[in-house]
Protein backbone atom coordinates (compact mmCIF):
# COMPACT_ATOMS: atom_id res chain seq x y z
CA UNK A 1 0.00 0.00 0.00
CA UNK A 2 1.26 3.43 -0.84
CA UNK A 3 -1.61 5.94 -1.17
CA UNK A 4 -4.01 7.04 1.57
CA UNK A 5 -7.00 9.31 1.01
CA UNK A 6 -8.11 11.26 4.06
CA UNK A 7 -11.53 12.84 3.85
CA UNK A 8 -11.79 15.83 6.15
CA UNK A 9 -8.97 18.27 6.97
CA UNK A 10 -10.01 19.10 10.52
CA UNK A 11 -7.75 18.26 13.48
CA UNK A 12 -8.04 14.46 13.07
CA UNK A 13 -7.56 14.61 9.30
CA UNK A 14 -4.51 16.86 9.65
CA UNK A 15 -3.00 14.59 12.28
CA UNK A 16 -3.60 11.50 10.12
CA UNK A 17 -2.13 13.25 7.06
CA UNK A 18 0.96 14.29 9.01
CA UNK A 19 1.45 10.84 10.56
CA UNK A 20 0.90 8.99 7.28
CA UNK A 21 3.27 11.29 5.37
CA UNK A 22 5.95 10.82 8.03
CA UNK A 23 5.45 7.04 7.73
CA UNK A 24 6.18 7.23 4.00
CA UNK A 25 2.67 7.14 2.53
CA UNK A 26 1.48 9.38 -0.26
CA UNK A 27 -1.48 11.29 1.20
CA UNK A 28 -4.39 12.93 -0.58
CA UNK A 29 -6.20 15.22 1.86
CA UNK A 30 -9.71 16.39 0.92
CA UNK A 31 -12.16 18.77 2.51
CA UNK A 32 -15.24 20.51 1.12
CA UNK A 33 -14.31 23.66 3.04
CA UNK A 34 -11.46 25.58 1.33
CA UNK A 35 -10.54 27.22 4.65
CA UNK A 36 -9.91 23.79 6.23
CA UNK A 37 -7.57 22.86 3.37
CA UNK A 38 -5.73 26.19 3.71
CA UNK A 39 -5.25 25.66 7.46
CA UNK A 40 -4.11 22.09 6.83
CA UNK A 41 -1.64 23.21 4.15
CA UNK A 42 -0.14 25.81 6.49
CA UNK A 43 0.10 23.41 9.43
CA UNK A 44 1.60 20.58 7.38
CA UNK A 45 4.05 22.91 5.64
CA UNK A 46 5.37 23.97 9.07
CA UNK A 47 5.64 20.37 10.28
CA UNK A 48 6.83 18.57 7.14
CA UNK A 49 8.62 21.34 5.29
CA UNK A 50 7.64 22.91 1.97
CA UNK A 51 9.29 20.19 -0.11
CA UNK A 52 6.75 17.63 1.19
CA UNK A 53 3.84 19.66 -0.18
CA UNK A 54 5.03 21.31 -3.33
CA UNK A 55 6.62 20.45 -6.61
CA UNK A 56 10.26 19.51 -6.21
CA UNK A 57 12.21 18.51 -9.31
CA UNK A 58 11.79 14.79 -9.87
CA UNK A 59 9.75 14.16 -6.72
CA UNK A 60 6.07 13.81 -5.93
CA UNK A 61 4.66 15.62 -2.93
CA UNK A 62 4.00 13.35 0.04
CA UNK A 63 0.79 15.32 0.76
CA UNK A 64 -1.50 16.68 -1.94
CA UNK A 65 -4.59 18.76 -1.24
CA UNK A 66 -7.70 18.08 -3.29
CA UNK A 67 -11.15 19.60 -3.30
CA UNK A 68 -13.25 16.58 -4.34
CA UNK A 69 -13.71 13.11 -2.92
CA UNK A 70 -13.33 11.68 -6.40
CA UNK A 71 -9.85 13.22 -6.76
CA UNK A 72 -8.89 11.96 -3.29
CA UNK A 73 -9.86 8.33 -3.81
CA UNK A 74 -9.02 7.85 -7.49
CA UNK A 75 -5.67 6.19 -6.70
CA UNK A 76 -6.16 5.36 -3.02
CA UNK A 77 -5.40 2.00 -1.48
CA UNK A 78 -6.99 3.12 1.80
CA UNK A 79 -9.62 5.83 2.37
CA UNK A 80 -10.22 7.14 5.88
CA UNK A 81 -13.10 9.49 6.56
CA UNK A 82 -12.90 12.09 9.31
CA UNK A 83 -16.52 13.18 9.33
CA UNK A 84 -18.59 13.48 12.52
CA UNK A 85 -19.49 10.20 14.24
CA UNK A 86 -23.17 10.48 13.38
CA UNK A 87 -25.19 7.93 11.45
CA UNK A 88 -26.27 10.23 8.60
CA UNK A 89 -22.75 11.63 8.11
CA UNK A 90 -21.15 8.18 8.10
CA UNK A 91 -23.74 6.69 5.74
CA UNK A 92 -23.37 9.59 3.31
CA UNK A 93 -19.57 9.52 3.24
CA UNK A 94 -19.36 5.73 2.96
CA UNK A 95 -21.90 5.81 0.12
CA UNK A 96 -19.77 8.39 -1.72
CA UNK A 97 -16.49 6.58 -1.07
CA UNK A 98 -17.99 3.25 -2.12
CA UNK A 99 -19.13 4.67 -5.45
CA UNK A 100 -16.08 6.78 -6.27
CA UNK A 101 -13.15 4.66 -5.09
CA UNK A 102 -11.69 1.84 -7.17
CA UNK A 103 -12.84 -1.64 -6.09
CA UNK A 104 -9.47 -2.35 -4.42
CA UNK A 105 -9.78 0.60 -1.99
CA UNK A 106 -10.33 -0.24 1.69
CA UNK A 107 -12.74 2.05 3.55
CA UNK A 108 -11.93 2.85 7.18
CA UNK A 109 -14.11 4.96 9.42
CA UNK A 110 -13.41 6.21 12.93
CA UNK A 111 -16.45 5.47 15.09
CA UNK A 112 -17.02 4.79 18.74
CA UNK A 113 -20.80 4.61 18.55
CA UNK A 114 -21.84 3.02 15.28
CA UNK A 115 -21.73 -0.58 14.12
CA UNK A 116 -19.27 -1.19 11.30
CA UNK A 117 -21.31 -4.28 10.38
CA UNK A 118 -24.36 -2.08 9.82
CA UNK A 119 -22.40 0.61 7.96
CA UNK A 120 -20.55 -1.91 5.78
CA UNK A 121 -23.79 -3.61 4.80
CA UNK A 122 -24.79 -0.36 3.06
CA UNK A 123 -21.80 -0.60 0.69
CA UNK A 124 -20.98 -2.83 -2.26
CA UNK A 125 -17.72 -3.81 -0.52
CA UNK A 126 -18.51 -4.98 3.04
CA UNK A 127 -15.36 -7.12 2.96
CA UNK A 128 -13.27 -3.93 2.59
CA UNK A 129 -14.80 -1.93 5.47
CA UNK A 130 -13.29 -1.55 8.92
CA UNK A 131 -13.86 0.69 11.94
CA UNK A 132 -11.24 2.57 13.90
CA UNK A 133 -12.54 2.44 17.46
CA UNK A 134 -10.44 5.21 18.97
CA UNK A 135 -10.96 8.71 20.25
CA UNK A 136 -8.97 11.43 18.51
CA UNK A 137 -7.20 12.16 21.81
CA UNK A 138 -5.93 8.58 22.10
CA UNK A 139 -4.61 8.70 18.54
CA UNK A 140 -2.52 11.74 19.41
CA UNK A 141 -0.80 9.65 22.10
CA UNK A 142 1.13 8.06 19.25
CA UNK A 143 3.84 5.45 19.31
CA UNK A 144 3.37 2.12 20.99
CA UNK A 145 -0.27 2.85 21.79
CA UNK A 146 -2.83 0.14 21.15
CA UNK A 147 -5.53 0.89 18.64
CA UNK A 148 -8.73 -1.14 18.38
CA UNK A 149 -9.97 -1.93 14.90
CA UNK A 150 -13.43 -3.46 14.57
CA UNK A 151 -14.14 -5.90 11.78
CA UNK A 152 -17.22 -7.68 10.52
CA UNK A 153 -17.78 -11.34 9.74
CA UNK A 154 -17.24 -10.36 6.08
CA UNK A 155 -13.99 -8.37 6.50
CA UNK A 156 -11.35 -9.96 4.29
CA UNK A 157 -7.91 -11.03 5.44
CA UNK A 158 -6.39 -8.65 2.86
CA UNK A 159 -8.30 -5.73 4.40
CA UNK A 160 -7.11 -6.64 7.88
CA UNK A 161 -3.50 -6.98 6.68
CA UNK A 162 -3.55 -3.65 4.84
CA UNK A 163 -5.04 -1.74 7.79
CA UNK A 164 -2.74 -3.49 10.27
CA UNK A 165 0.29 -2.50 8.19
CA UNK A 166 -0.92 1.11 8.00
CA UNK A 167 -1.27 1.46 11.80
CA UNK A 168 1.98 -0.37 12.53
CA UNK A 169 3.85 1.99 10.20
CA UNK A 170 2.30 4.89 12.15
CA UNK A 171 3.76 3.35 15.32
CA UNK A 172 0.58 1.87 16.82
CA UNK A 173 -0.15 -1.64 18.05
CA UNK A 174 -3.32 -2.72 16.24
CA UNK A 175 -5.77 -5.08 17.91
CA UNK A 176 -8.85 -6.46 16.22
CA UNK A 177 -12.32 -7.30 17.51
CA UNK A 178 -15.46 -8.48 15.79
CA UNK A 179 -18.20 -5.85 15.73
CA UNK A 180 -20.78 -6.60 18.45
CA UNK A 181 -23.54 -6.64 15.80
CA UNK A 182 -21.80 -9.60 14.11
CA UNK A 183 -21.17 -11.64 17.24
CA UNK A 184 -23.32 -14.75 17.68
CA UNK A 185 -26.23 -14.31 20.01
CA UNK A 186 -26.62 -16.80 22.83
CA UNK A 187 -29.97 -18.51 23.22
CA UNK A 188 -31.86 -17.46 26.33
Amino acid sequence: MSTVAIIGAGPLGRWLALSAARAGFRVLLEDVMPANLRHAREALRRQLGPEALGPVAGASPSVAFVSTIEDAVRSADLAIDCVPDELESKLEILWLLDRMAPPRTVLATPTMQLSIADLASCTCRPEKCIAIAAEASSLAAGADTQILLRTTAKTSHQTIALVEDFWRRLGFIPTFALDPADQPRRPR
